[in-house]
């Protein structure tokens, strides 16, 4: 399970997010790549865009579930709900 308190700092505000256990393995990106992106300094990925349609958080969900290191969390029950 992701942990709010050490998420990744270039996350956008709102429900989806990335914390400093992401491994780099690009399936979040490959999965939903309008919400998730690359930091190339730091090797690992983050939130760059909340997902808006329903299209989108099923793909950021799909994303959520599959991720191996667990890195990917979602707060509250609207995904797009401002932390």
């Amino acid at each position: 399970m992701a942990d709010r308190n050490c998420k990744h700092p270039l996350n956008a505000p709102g429900a989806f997010y990335v914390d400093d256990a992401c491994g780099d393995c690009d399936l979040c990106r490959e999965n939903a790549p309008g919400s998730f992106t690359r930091d190339e300094n730091a090797g690992a990925s983050y939130v760059y865009a909340q997902p808006q349609s329903d299209e989108d958080i099923e793909k950021a969900l799909e994303a959520l579930e599959g991720y191996p290191h667990e890195s990917i969390g979602r707060d509250g029950d609207k995904p797009t709900t401002a932390n």
